[in-house]
Order: structure tokens, then C-alpha cells, then sequence
């Protein structure tokens, strides 16, 4: 997008200038909750985390806002009701990006905010498409948030898990296939080799939300690792065949799939 002032209505640079503020008193008041049970230090390293992560989310939503519009019309002058439901799911992911900066104690009172917050995350990825549709407002901004935040909270979760015993350290594997693909996919594009578009896949959505049920799950305090980690191997790995799968067909060898 060549110049966002120049491109998209003023009304919808400054509502979502509101957004952003809004999120940041939101943040300021839980850093003030997390201040009165859990240690200072603690508490300001959370913040760190959020607050890096909540500047990713509106940095990436800014850069993106000429999109707010339906496939080939103008720009909306509101960032509209599913919009904001996405944007609320990237709240929830900066809190648990948060814990990536705190010690695991499955005692303190921080122990069930990555598992609650994921889950709810998780559970308004399946809410946001269907406001979009009945509000008739299913925009390119929305298909593009959507995307990155589920991408982001493949990255930032898992690593919680981890980092707080909660997963084995190869479920990592998911996360850096996301990327992995990625990278392929540009550097194809770089060498000016050609990248077909995805084929229709009946498992790519279902898989994705098997994976977040699960790691909201498996960062519960109360799941043992054993299981998890029988789990987190049950899961993952028809997930990274449909990443090679993927790969395979935006690069022609097996563009024709439809599994």
C-alpha cells in the first residue's frame, strides 16, 4: 500500500487509531491486575511481551487498512464488527505472547492465562467469518488478519507450551512449517520460477482447528506432558503432511491435488 493517508478514508485511519488506544488501557489495567498477585518484575515482563506483540498486530492492521474493502470495491470508512472481533482475538494473543517472558510455575496465578486466553482466541477465529458473512461485510482486510493472526498464534503459543513444559519442544516443528512454506513460496517467486495458487483442500481449515483446540488444551496446568506429548504427535503430523502437500502443489508437482 503506497501511502495510507493518500489511499484510505481519514474516519477509518483515526477509529483504528481508537482501537489502538482502547487496547492499550485494556493492557495498561491488566499490567495494574497482574501488579497486585503476582511480582513486579513479572508483571512489567508481561507487559513487555503483550505490548510488543499488540504493536505487531495494529502495525500489520495499519499497513493493511487500503484493504478494508470487498474484492474489487472502495475502502469502508469502518473497520466493521468482524474486523473487530479479529482485532479482539489479537488482544487475547498478546496476553499469552506475554508469558513468553515469565517463568512457569503452575502455581502462581498466571498458570491458566495462556490456556484461557488461547481458547478464547481460538474460539472467535470461528466467530469472525460468520459475522463478516451476515453483516455482509467479508473483506480483503479481514482474509489477510485472519491469516496472520492464526499464523502468529501458531508462533507465540506453542512456544509458551514449551517454554512452560507443557508441549515437547519438536511440537516447534508446526510453527516453523508455516514459515518454511513461506519462504519457499518467495524464494520460487525470486528466481522467477512459477507458484500456482493453492488447490481447494477439505482438510487445511479442519486441521488448523484441531491444532488450536489442542495446544489451548495442552497449556492447561492440569494436562499432564505425557499425554500431551501423545497428542501433540497425533496431531502435528498429519499437519505438516498437508504443509508438504501444500508446497508441492504451489510449485507443480502436485497441482492438480484436491485432498
Amino acid at each position: 500500500m503506497n501511502g495510507v493517508r493518500d489511499e484510505v478514508p481519514r474516519a477509518l485511519v483515526w477509529r483504528l487509531a481508537s482501537g489502538a488506544v482502547l487496547a492499550g488501557l485494556a493492557l495498561a489495567a491488566g499490567t495494574a491486575l497482574l501488579g497486585h498477585v503476582t511480582p513486579t518484575s513479572l508483571t512489567w515482563r508481561w507487559s513487555i511481551g503483550a505490548t510488543t506483540a499488540l504493536c505487531f498486530e495494529f502495525g500489520f492492521c495499519y499497513h493493511h487498512l487500503g484493504a478494508n474493502r470487498a474484492e474489487g470495491g472502495t475502502p469502508f470508512t469502518t473497520v466493521g464488527a468482524a474486523n473487530a472481533v479479529t482485532l479482539v482475538r489479537g488482544g487475547l494473543l498478546a496476553v499469552v505472547a506475554g508469558c513468553l517472558l515469565i517463568e512457569p510455575d503452575p502455581f502462581a496465578p498466571l498458570a491458566w492465562l495462556p490456556a484461557a486466553c488461547y481458547g478464547a482466541s481460538a474460539a472467535l477465529d470461528a466467530l469472525d467469518g460468520v459475522v463478516a458473512r451476515a453483516t455482509d461485510r467479508v473483506t480483503v482486510l479481514g482474509t489477510r488478519l485472519d491469516m496472520a493472526f492464526d499464523t502468529l498464534g501458531f508462533l507465540i503459543a506453542p512456544i509458551v507450551g514449551v517454554l512452560w513444559g507443557q508441549l515437547p519442544v519438536w511440537y516447534l516443528s508446526l510453527s516453523a512449517a508455516r514459515y518454511l512454506f513461506k519462504a519457499g513460496r518467495g524464494l520460487r517467486r525470486y528466481r522467477g520460477k512459477p507458484v500456482y495458487d493453492l488447490p481447494a483442500s477439505r482438510l487445511r481449515r479442519p486441521l488448523a482447528g484441531v491444532q488450536m483446540a489442542f495446544i489451548a488444551v495442552a497449556l492447561a496446568p492440569i494436562v499432564p506432558f505425557a499425554p500431551a506429548r501423545v497428542g501433540a504427535a497425533v496431531v502435528v503430523l498429519p499437519s505438516l503432511a498437508v504443509f508438504l502437500r501444500d508446497y508441492f502443489a504451489i510449485s507443480g508437482r502436485w497441482h492438480n491435488s484436491q485432498a
